[in-house]
């Protein structure tokens, strides 16, 4: 059963050892980050499944990393000296594996102990204090309607478990919504983080599916594929959307909202 859904940014300098004196700049995102940590510990999950990826994506084909033991460290980024251990939770990664196959959705096996940042700067915030197993999940590059697709059938799956999983899809939103942002300014930047929180108010992933390619290239964005799966996940469900904060200092939109399951 699911007991937790959440949407979250992933960016490294939500980490004090990383972020040091840009920290002050992402108060409302650190704010949000707590409560959603105390709102899942509070639901006591045996398992976290997590869709996020920035290591690796198959055009053609949705990922699950499979590996006997998880490490979660940030080393690229210059800290040394953080590391989280988690083990994977085979049963529901079997589950999804076969059901998948039945589906003819296009699925594949991975095998890394590392996480990446997609997965670990979540994963980091929010488990202090709990040390669930694990399910990482990458998205794909094929079309919306199959990352929602891949969603309903990760429902399933959970709906089915005797276990209690929190799902947490994490991504940043717009990279071009100021001229000092990676990807310097495009105003398709904002359009594009406008109609993700209007989606989330209203749980609607029509407006996820509509909005125009070329408009969403400029946007320059890793948030829409696993919020699509997300949404998949939770379609069937009575839940109440809670935009917890939206914040963009260096660009960059910074959203963590959470899906009461009702």
């Amino acid at each position: 059963m699911i007991c937790f859904a959440a949407f979250t940014p992933h960016s490294p300098l939500l980490i004090d050892s990383i972020g040091k004196e840009n920290i002050k700049q992402l108060t409302q995102t650190r704010e949000a980050m707590k409560k959603l940590s105390d709102e899942l510990k509070l639901s006591q999950p045996d398992i976290i499944l997590v869709v996020s990826s920035h290591s690796f994506m198959h055009e053609k084909a949705f990922t699950l990393n499979l590996h006997n033991q998880y490490v979660v460290e940030f080393h690229e980024f210059g800290d040394l000296s953080t590391s989280m251990e988690f083990v994977p939770d085979l049963e529901l990664i079997s589950a999804i594996q076969s059901e998948a196959r039945k589906q003819s959705i296009s699925f594949v096996l991975e095998s890394h102990a590392s996480l990446d940042y997609g997965c670990g700067v979540p994963l980091f915030l929010l488990n202090d204090e709990i040390k669930p197993r694990l399910v990482p999940i990458s998205y794909s590059g094929t079309d919306r309607k199959q990352h929602v697709a891949f969603g309903r059938l990760l429902n399933e799956m959970i709906q089915q478990s005797h276990k209690r999983i929190a799902v947490i899809a994490s991504g940043d939103l717009s990279h071009s919504l100021s001229s000092d942002a990676p990807m310097g300014f495009h105003e398709e930047g904002k359009e594009f983080d406008d109609m993700i929180l209007r989606a989330i108010e209203h749980k609607s992933i029509s407006k996820l599916l509509s909005f125009d390619e070329e408009r969403l290239e400029k946007a320059s964005e890793c948030a829409l594929r696993p919020m699509l799966i997300l949404f998949g996940i939770i379609d069937q469900l009575k839940v109440r959307a809670e935009n917890l904060s939206y914040e963009a200092p260096f660009g960059v939109g910074y959203l963590v909202a959470q899906f009461h399951i009702l």
